[in-house]
């Protein structure tokens, strides 16, 4: 029986405290989710993405983030990615992709999901991928920082490391509508109000200079958008004529109001299973 009142306190405290979850076996999955509350890696057995040869007319990117993904997965040196620009032209798409890819090759290059809103526990992330006898693509999705937003500040563990630097086996992909991960109204409200402009937004638009790679996406043109979809009928088997689905499918960016990948990949769902073609496998 504890009997002092710091004793209680302090017990009480350890069990409303969420434990830590050990080291995951990082053979038996080939990605994994960060969680905080408790810190733990949830493994993810298959991930959900597309074929890298049905991502079409981002080829520079591809091919580039691919050499990079590779060098990094041979242990040489390969760089940080931000993948920025239109929305739905498959940024985080083309990440899994090459992922999956080189998986095959490289069993031990795993890919790891950290969440915008959990950047500040990117430390205690870092020191549980250090020693870890595998490779990590960090990927964080949608990345962008409002006004006062403190959490990019924490994103700098990762990109330049501070006094242990960035543990060798880890590498950051980003993507972001945004080429500077903020909004430009902010960027020139800082500049016209700060006391000394050039200084006033330094910090945060220096953060994407952190990144060796640059990749930027754009919106595709009408015949990109069609053959997305002829791609992603050939590779499920739904058989349609050019002439029915070119006016389908315009039909449907037009009440869309937008043309992308993801609008592609929308209108393609809805044809498969108006055809009765399940998007598995």
């Amino acid at each position: 029986m504890i009997n002092d009142p710091m004793d209680r306190i302090a017990a009480a405290l350890e069990r409303m405290s969420p434990v830590p979850a050990g080291t995951p076996e990082f053979e038996t999955a080939p990605a994994f989710v960060w969680h905080v509350e408790p810190d733990r890696l949830q493994p993810v057995p298959e991930v959900s993405r597309v074929d890298l040869t049905l991502l079409l007319g981002i080829d520079r990117a591809r091919d580039t983030l691919m050499a990079n993904t590779r060098q990094f997965a041979q242990g040489l040196p390969a760089n940080n990615a931000l993948l920025w620009g239109a929305r739905g032209m498959g940024k985080s798409s083309l990440v899994k992709a090459i992922h999956g890819a080189l998986h095959p090759d490289f069993p031990d290059l795993k890919i790891v999901e950290l969440q915008r809103e959990d950047l500040p526990s990117v430390g205690r992330l870092l020191n549980i991928l250090r020693d870890a006898p595998a490779r990590f693509i960090l990927f964080c999705d949608d990345l962008s920082f409002s006004h006062d937003d403190q959490h990019y500040k924490s994103l700098k563990a990762v990109l330049d490391g501070g006094i242990e630097g960035r543990p060798d086996n880890v590498v950051l992909y980003a993507t972001s509508n945004r080429r500077h991960l903020m909004p430009r109204d902010m960027i020139e409200y800082e500049r016209s109000s700060a006391i000394s402009p050039s200084e006033a937004v330094e910090e945060k638009v220096s953060l994407s200079d952190r990144f060796g790679l640059w990749l930027g996406f754009h919106p595709c043109d009408q015949d990109h958008y069609l053959a997305m979809i002829r791609g992603y009928c050939d590779a499920y088997g739904v058989e349609i004529d050019d002439a029915t689905l070119r006016a389908e499918a315009v039909e449907w960016q037009a009440t869309r109001g937008s043309r992308s990948g993801r609008v592609a990949w929308q209108f393609f769902t809805d044809l498969a299973g108006r055809h009765g073609v399940a998007l598995t496998g």
